[in-house]
This record gives C-alpha cells, sequence and structure tokens, in this order.
C-alpha cells in the first residue's frame, strides 16, 4: 500500500522560516523511507485531504495552527487508529483538550530532533498502521501472494500461467491482471483456513465481521444473497411447516418454499397511486391478525402444527422503505419463534445513526427483554450497497432462547449450498467491506452517501420550484417521492424541504418517517414511527401517477425517460410506470448527480420544444412522431388499461392457494404441466412464480390460481400483453410469462 503523510501547518512550502526549512528536509527524508508528503498550509486544504485521500497513513499537524481542532476532529471521523503527530517548536503545547492526547500519538519537535529521526518515526508509525488495518483473510491471502510458490492444486491455470499459452488467453491475463489470477487460489490452501469449516483466517474473517455487523455469528455467502436466502429457509423451515411470507418477497425466498415443502402464509403490503410497494401495517404483524389469518387459510389444514415457525420480511424494500425492525420482531416473534430479515438492500444500516434499531442485528436481549424474542436471521446482499465484488454476501445470526441456534447444524444446511471451489478474491472482499464500516469509517462513509442524496433530492425540489415560478416554459418536472415538509424537531419550525438544513435531512430520522395518512406517500393503515423512508434510494417521479390519487390524465411514462437516460450513459436501477429508482451508494459523486440533472433538464426540453423522436431517440420507436407524442401514445395505454387499480387490486387481494410450492415443483419436474396460453389461462393453477418488474413482487406464486378471466389478475396479464405488443421497444420485464413470436403470454401450469 502506498504511504501517505499530511502536514498541516501554517507555514508555506516556500517559507523562509526556521520551521519552513526544517519541515522541507523533513520532506526530503520522508521521499528516503517511500513515503509521499501532501503539505497544506491551510486548514481548508487539510480538511479536503482528510475527507477525501484515503490513503493516508499518518498526519503531523501543528496545534497552533489555523483550524488545529477541526483538523484532529475530522480525522477521528474517518479514520481508525490513523497515527497523528503533533508539531510543536516550544514547549509541550497547553490547553490541549483531553480527547486530543487520545487521538495522537506523540508530539514532534522539528528544531530539535533531526529530520532523518522524525522521518524514520512518522515512517514507522505509518508502516505500523498499513499492516494492522488490513482485517484477517485480506492480510492473510496478500502474505500468501507474496511468498511466490509454486501451485500444484486447482484451478487448472495455475496462478494464470494457462492463460499465457493462448492468444485469447493472453487477452484475459492482460485484461484482469496476475495478481487477481494468483489469488483465485484452491480450496485445500491450509494457510488460508476453511470457507467450509469457517477455521484459519477465513474464520477469523467472519468472526470479524460478525463484531462489526452486530452479529453472534457470520457466514461469508459467496453465492449471493439469493443464496443467504436459501441457506436460513431451508434451516429453519421443516416439510409442512406454516410460514409467514412477506409477500413483497424475493423470488429466492420462493425457492427456499419450495425446497422445503413449506405452506406459506402471506402478510399483504400496502400499495401505493405511484405503484410502489409499501410496508406491512403493524397491526397485520400482531398475533391476533396472524390467527385470524390463519384460521381460515387453506394450508392450515394438515400443517405440521398450529403455529408457524418462521416469517420473513424483506427489510428496507427495493424503494427504501425500512421498518422498525425491533417492534416488527417484537410483534412477529409473538406467533413465530424464527423471524428472518431480507435485507439485501440494507447491508449499512448498522453504521449510521440515523437507521438506529431498523436493521435485524438491532434485534438483542437489550432492545428486545423476555421470553418471546425471537431468534433473527439477517442476509445482506453486501455487494450491493458497501463495497464488495459482485454475489458476495453476509448471513448474519443472533440467537435467542427461545430457538436456539446450533451452528453445526447450521453450517449443515450451509454446506447444501456453498461451493466447494470459492472465489477466493470474493471472501477477500468480503473481509475488506466489514473493516471498511469498522469504527468511525462506516458512519463517515454512509454520511457522505446520504449528505449527497440529500442534495440531490434538494436541488431536485428546488429546480421544480424555479420552472413553476419562472413563467416563460410549461411548468412541469420531475418529482421526488419524500415528505414535501419537514420539522427540525429542535425549534418546531416547519419548512419546505427543499429549504430545510441538510444536517437535519442526513441526521434527523424522523424527517423520512412515513406519518400515518400523509398524502406524500400514499399508503393506508400505518402507524406512528413503523416505517421510514431511506434517503439513499431515490424515486424519481415523472408526471402521470399521484401517491394518493393513482394514474393522472396526463403523463410522461417513466420507460421513455429511461431510453432517453440510457442514451446519455446513465442507467438507473429500476423503473416503473412513472417512476425511476436511483441508488447513491457509498460510490456516489456529485458529478455523478450533477449528470442526472442535466439530462432531466434535456428530456424536458426536449420533450417541451416537439423535438423528433429520430432526433431525441435515434432508432427507437415508431418513425414520424416526436417525442410528445410518444410519450402521449404510451401514457394513454397505461391510463386507458387501468393498470394502476388493477395493479393495486393483483397485489392487495392474493390469489387462492391450491397446491403448494413443493407440490408444484413436483408436478413440473415429473411432466405434469403444461403451458397454457394467456386466452386459455382463467382458472388455472400455475406452476411458476410470475413476477412482474417492477414491482419485483410475485403476482403468482406456485400453487395459486389465475382466477377468473374478468377477475383483476387476469385483466391485468392482458393489459402487459396489449402494452408489449403495441409498444415492443417498451416490453415489460415480466418472469415466468413466457412470450411467443407473436408476443403473447404463456404460463407454465399444473395439468389439470
Amino acid at each position: 500500500m502506498e504511504h501517505m503523510v499530511l502536514i498541516a501547518v501554517d507555514e508555506r512550502p516556500d517559507g523562509d522560516s526556521a520551521v519552513a526549512e526544517q519541515l522541507r528536509r523533513l520532506r526530503t527524508a520522508m521521499d528516503g523511507h517511500g513515503v509521499q508528503v501532501r503539505w497544506t498550509h491551510r486548514s481548508t486544504d487539510a480538511l479536503a485531504v482528510i475527507r477525501s485521500d484515503a490513503t493516508l497513513t499518518a498526519v503531523l499537524a501543528a496545534w497552533d495552527a489555523a483550524g488545529a481542532e477541526e483538523i484532529m476532529t475530522a480525522v477521528t471521523k474517518r479514520f481508525h487508529r490513523l497515527p497523528v503527530f503533533l508539531l510543536t517548536t516550544g514547549h509541550e503545547p497547553r490547553d490541549v483538550p483531553l480527547w486530543v492526547h487520545e487521538v495522537i500519538q506523540g508530539y514532534v519537535f522539528p528544531l530539535e530532533d533531526t529530520p532523518g529521526f522524525i522521518a524514520g518515526r512518522i515512517a514507522h508509525a505509518a508502516e505500523q498502521y498499513a499492516e494492522q488495518m488490513l482485517p484477517p483473510f485480506f492480510e492473510a491471502l496478500r502474505r500468501l501472494e507474496d511468498s511466490h510458490r509454486y501451485s500444484w492444486h486447482t484451478p487448472a491455470h495455475a496462478g494464470g500461467v494457462a492463460f499465457l499459452k493462448s492468444p485469447v488467453g493472453r487477452a484475459f491475463f492482460d485484461y484482469y491482471g496476475e495478481r487477481l489470477l494468483r489469488t483465485d487460489l484452491s480450496i485445500s490452501v491450509p494457510e488460508l483456513g476453511s470457507p467450509l469449516e469457517h477455521t484459519g483466517p477465513i474464520g477469523d474473517a467472519e468472526r470479524n465481521a460478525a463484531r462489526v455487523f452486530g452479529a453472534e455469528r457470520t457466514f461469508f455467502v459467496v453465492n449471493g444473497n439469493s443464496t443467504a436466502n436459501r441457506v436460513v429457509g431451508h434451516h429453519a423451515i421443516a416439510r409442512d411447516d406454516l410460514v409467514l411470507v412477506d409477500r413483497n418477497c424475493h423470488k429466492s425466498i420462493q425457492h427456499s418454499l419450495t425446497i422445503t415443502g413449506a405452506r406459506p402464509v402471506y402478510l399483504v403490503p400496502e400499495r401505493n397511486g405511484l405503484g410502489l410497494a409499501g410496508p406491512i401495517p403493524a397491526h397485520a404483524l400482531s398475533a391476533a391478525a396472524v390467527r385470524r389469518r390463519l384460521a381460515d387459510h387453506p394450508f392450515a389444514d394438515g400443517a405440521a402444527g398450529p403455529d408457524p415457525t418462521y416469517a420473513v420480511i424483506t427489510n428496507s424494500t427495493y424503494d427504501g422503505l425500512c421498518y422498525d425492525a425491533v417492534g416488527v420482531a417484537g410483534l412477529l416473534g409473538a406467533s413465530a419463534p424464527r423471524v428472518h430479515f431480507d435485507e439485501a438492500w440494507f447491508a449499512y444500516a448498522r453504521f449510521n445513526p440515523l437507521y438506529e434499531g431498523r436493521y435485524g442485528m438491532a434485534v438483542d436481549e437489550r432492545t428486545l427483554p423476555g421470553p418471546d424474542r425471537p431468534t433473527v436471521f439477517a442476509t445482506q446482499s453486501t455487494h450491493k450497497l458497501l463495497a464488495a465484488l459482485s454475489q458476495s454476501s453476509m448471513l448474519h445470526v443472533r440467537s435467542s432462547p427461545r430457538a436456539p441456534v446450533d451452528h453445526d447444524r447450521l453450517n449443515e444446511t450451509f454446506l447444501m449450498h456453498a461451493s466447494t471451489s470459492p472465489l477466493y478474491p470474493m471472501i477477500a472482499s468480503l473481509d475488506v467491506a466489514a473493516a471498511m464500516m469498522d469504527g468511525p469509517a462506516g458512519a463517515f462513509l454512509t454520511g457522505e452517501a446520504i449528505v449527497e442524496a440529500v442534495r440531490f433530492q434538494q436541488a431536485m425540489a428546488r429546480l421544480a420550484v424555479r420552472i413553476r415560478r419562472d413563467g416563460t416554459r410549461p411548468d412541469w418536472f420531475f418529482g421526488v417521492w419524500q415528505p414535501p415538509h419537514v420539522t427540525d424537531p429542535g425549534t418546531g419550525e416547519t419548512v419546505a424541504f427543499e429549504d430545510a438544513d441538510p444536517e437535519l435531512l442526513a441526521t434527523r430520522p424522523g424527517c423520512w418517517t412515513l406519518e400515518p395518512g400523509a398524502a406524500w406517500h400514499g399508503f393506508d393503515g400505518l402507524d406512528d414511527g413503523h416505517c421510514m423512508l431511506d434517503p439513499i434510494k431515490v424515486t424519481i417521479t415523472c408526471p402521470g401517477a399521484d401517491a394518493a390519487g393513482g394514474t393522472t390524465e396526463w403523463g410522461v411514462p417513466a420507460r421513455v425517460v429511461a431510453a432517453y437516460l440510457e442514451r446519455r450513459g446513465i442507467v438507473v436501477e429500476k423503473t416503473g410506470d412513472y417512476t425511476l429508482l436511483v441508488l447513491f451508494s457509498l460510490g456516489i459523486t456529485k458529478g455523478k448527480w450533477g449528470t442526472l440533472i442535466d439530462a432531466l433538464i434535456d428530456f424536458k426540453k426536449a420533450y417541451d420544444d416537439r423535438l423528433p423522436l429520430a432526433e431525441v431517440l435515434p432508432g427507437f420507436g415508431p418513425s414520424g412522431v416526436t417525442l410528445r407524442g410518444l410519450c402521449a401514445r404510451v401514457h394513454g395505454s397505461i391510463h386507458d388499461s387501468r393498470r394502476g387499480v388493477l395493479l393495486d387490486q393483483v397485489f392487495t387481494d392474493l390469489p387462492e392457494p391450491r397446491l403448494t410450492p413443493a407440490d408444484c415443483y413436483q408436478a413440473l419436474i415429473r411432466s405434469r404441466t403444461e403451458r397454457v396460453p394467456l386466452r386459455d389461462l382463467a382458472g388455472r393453477v400455475s406452476a411458476a412464480t410470475v413476477v412482474v418488474t417492477p414491482p419485483g413482487i410475485p403476482m403468482l406464486t406456485p400453487g395459486e390460481s389465475t382466477g377468473p378471466d374478468d377477475g383483476p389478475l387476469m385483466r391485468y396479464l392482458h393489459a402487459l400483453e396489449d402494452f408489449d405488443r403495441a409498444f415492443p421497444y417498451l416490453a415489460t420485464d415480466i418472469h415466468g410469462a413466457h412470450r411467443d413470436d407473436d408476443g403473447r403470454y404463456w404460463i407454465e401450469c399444473v395439468t389439470t
């Protein structure tokens, strides 16, 4: 690792004082140790370096320089145990606060000790810091790679050598580099431990991650969060168990139901006029509500027992709605001894006080005392919004006396799903992802992402206000799904969102809480504090739908906007009928979100100026129409088919269950299913999960009936098919419903 030392003083690098001369000699001596120096003589520059340069391995700061205390504070907020030396030219500085003594590693007297001695002292501290900051597995992997040994084990490319024997292999080698290939090792390397038995440096890394993430036990899962979900379900559910399942769940949860032979009873989330899935209301999670739901459920008869053995909740949702996890665990714990929070999009929650109590591992004997506390599992796609390689995920466990977890038995389930040939750089990335969030760095990195998200949202709101007030152009613009006003809890003053103090928005959970009955979110039946909107998951709204009122008479469909953005090199995370989801991850920059705003402004201008579609989106859509004309056609189709209303009905009044997912799968693999076209689908039992993205929630799960042809589900499917045939370049992303050459749907159904 490159060593970088920051010198933060009042002296200019070209100053003519004795101190400046000695500091120049010190810089030269540092060069001899291979240490680079950044010399700043303004506190603003020093702060900028501390906040942006992750290569810093030491700081030398003058206590009598302007902004010294602010510089020290900035170091403590970002770095964990970064060596800091206090520079002084006289006696020991007076009036140094106690906390500063706890931060610094010692003093430097540049006019007394030699530059060589001081440089060696700082270089040694920087080297120690660089070595100690490496987490267990990554450190062991680096040490092993540095040993330059021959390998006689798999993989067969043998550190990349095999690739060098082929022209195309050489191109691959040159593209990815030797270091990646040298660290792609067999599970047989004893120095690294076992990812299956959780020993050695790998076991140490998992234990370190458990500490960082607040878990009792953590498993590294390198097959993605889908596999982590299947591991939990496979371990927690026995055949014919009743289980409570959030209908807003990932398809991997459906897979675990199929594997285990479970009897799912679905919990129904709220929905709003934008087509977004909301939270499951707190009252629907109570023991009384669960008993009522089980009382007349078809799967209750013949179940392994009268009570659910497991419950799973998506937290946060794809659209950024996160629960009071402690409260949810308390409610569901009255019915089920095991609660699983699928936190694929929420791995960062523990590291910022904005999310206090809203993540699975916050549920412990302190926050939820008493005998009803359930065992809690949390599965996280670490790679999604933390810094890890794709497919790198974690499974966290916090056991309770009520349903204690035998980790050896849990590992038996883990082994059924784990690979015996994992990619070690993926494991290293999990180890590093945990280390990056350790100590003050976690709050710093998450706080930076939150602040950038807030700035973007406020900039969008201000633009909308400016356009309305300008009067020289049509007054529409894109919005952001967020509270229109916020109240400062300290002063009681309520202000427009765009005028609020950014620090207030970035640090106060109350600014993002979904208040019962508030029109901006459009969800009914919520309790105060039950759910909060995560500011880093930003939903841009297009004209055409309202959270409270649904589809409007005029609109700009989001899929057309997304196609335009993609031509501009901007790919959003998710596109709905009138919503675009963008994620403010740790990798966000002002240039990135500024470019997005510029593209949205350009789209509006092209729309308002009635520019030809061929000019705005060459080769896209029909010829001879304007961008405005295409938007009018697409919006008219969505509006006239009443898709928004049908969507709400489909996901609120669930289909009738006829068979369990496991029974359907047996029919599928034994060829007792058939492909049924949409025109003949009414009244059939689906053998597949049918998921429309967005919203990404199953509209049909295996074993459920499609209902009558004039029912909401069939009408919605017909509307989607008609839309896709009319606008094939904007076709729906639908899994489980396949298209023939004419664009007509068919679905795999159980043979009658």
